[in-house]
């Protein structure tokens, strides 16, 4: 009977070559992808009740993005206001093809599939990432999560042991978050830009005026200090200073205020 392959993917390159070397204790071997970032790792490894192929590869980080359809890309092809409830959809982008052709090819031999991003909400949508392109391959692929809090030997060998089911509420919440971020960002960004362009033709007809959930708050720090540094006014800083020295002995006192 030939052995269970297991496909394991990680978050970064870096994370699947450590993994990699504890749970094969330095005997994994590597072989190249279609991406030239994202190494494969292959290893015997026993888990879930048989001894098994590990094929452990990577991701960098998200590997989809949202955006708009077609009909609602090009600025005045609607109101702004329409794209809070324009047709949305999620694919992977052009610089990600290379690694989900590997996942592809990779996931046709394998009968498991076990997520290793990192263990937050981000992690888990990107691990459903993984996921969707692996079953549209195999869908009855059997799937799993490993959950670890650093990679060292005691942490991997926990989370190998108690594999669990990938949480899509969490991955879910991630996905309204982007599609928040993307229809508020792009409807007052495409707004104020076009409003402001009529306004002041001669000083913005060539500029874009952004808008994002994260500048505003963003923008205030960095407003905040700059007013900081503007309005210092330097003090004279005194301090004492004591040494005392008995012939050949030196000893020097610091003073903390």
């Amino acid at each position: 009977m030939r052995p269970l392959r297991i496909l394991n993917v990680a978050e970064k390159n870096d994370a699947a070559k450590e993994l990699s070397r504890i749970m094969s204790r330095g005997q994994s071997s590597r072989r190249e992808g279609f991406s030239k970032f994202n190494k494969i790792y292959e290893f015997d490894y026993n888990i879930l009740g048989s001894n098994a192929i590990m094929v452990m590869t990577s991701l960098s980080g998200h590997m989809m993005t949202l955006d708009f359809t077609a009909s609602h890309q090009k600025w005045h092809s609607c109101s702004p206001v329409a794209l809070f409830s324009a047709p949305v959809k999620k694919f992977v982008g052009e610089n990600f093809l290379p690694i989900k052709r590997t996942l592809e090819r990779e996931v046709r031999g394998c009968g498991v599939l076990i997520i290793w991003t990192d263990c937050d909400r981000e992690g888990e949508n990107i691990g459903f990432e993984v996921i969707d392109v692996c079953k549209n391959i195999r869908p009855n692929i059997r799937i799993y999560r490993a959950k670890f809090s650093e990679i060292t030997n005691q942490s991997v060998t926990r989370a190998v042991q108690n594999l669990v089911e990938p949480d899509v509420l969490q991955a879910q919440a991630v996905d309204v978050r982007m599609e928040l971020d993307l229809r508020i960002g792009a409807a007052f960004t495409r707004f104020q830009t076009l409003r402001l362009q009529k306004v002041f033709p001669d000083v913005l007809s060539e500029n874009l005026i952004s808008y994002g959930n994260c500048q505003f708050p963003t923008l205030g720090f960095v407003v905040e200090r700059y007013k900081q540094v503007q309005q210092f006014v330097p003090e004279t800083f005194y301090k004492i200073k004591v040494t005392h020295q008995v012939e050949d002995t030196k000893v020097d006192f610091t003073w903390r205020r």
